[in-house]
């Protein structure tokens, strides 16, 4: 049987307001992700790969602010966004979700 902290009770796409995701999980525990938090998050491997060279030593350049423009259901198990910015290669599983809600970068994915 699955864990109740890692089955989300319900999930809210904010992709009009542009406030991110709020999640209520199975054990009642709320996160919330903003989705400039999100698309820096990605899992993908080529997203993998750009962190762990460290940042760029370009100068950084305007980027419109990251936002999703689809956002899908992937079975039972995550959340897919397509972004503004071309990248549409993550899956965001609720397991990984719930894990950033816990600790390892909850200064950005807020537990409410």
């Amino acid at each position: 049987m699955a864990d109740p902290k890692e089955n989300p009770a319900s999930i809210q796409v904010h992709l009009s307001t542009g406030e991110g995701v709020d999640i209520v999980w199975g054990d009642e525990h709320q996160s919330h992700y903003s989705f400039a938090y999100l698309r820096d998050a990605c899992p993908c491997a080529s997203c993998e790969t750009r962190r762990s060279q460290g940042p760029s030593p370009s100068l950084p350049l305007y980027h419109a602010p990251v936002r999703p423009t689809k956002v899908s259901p992937v079975g039972f198990y995550a959340i897919h966004f397509d972004w503004n910015d071309g990248h549409s290669t993550g899956i965001y599983s609720f397991e990984h979700l719930r894990a950033f809600g816990e600790g390892g970068r909850a200064e950005v994915a807020e537990d409410v």
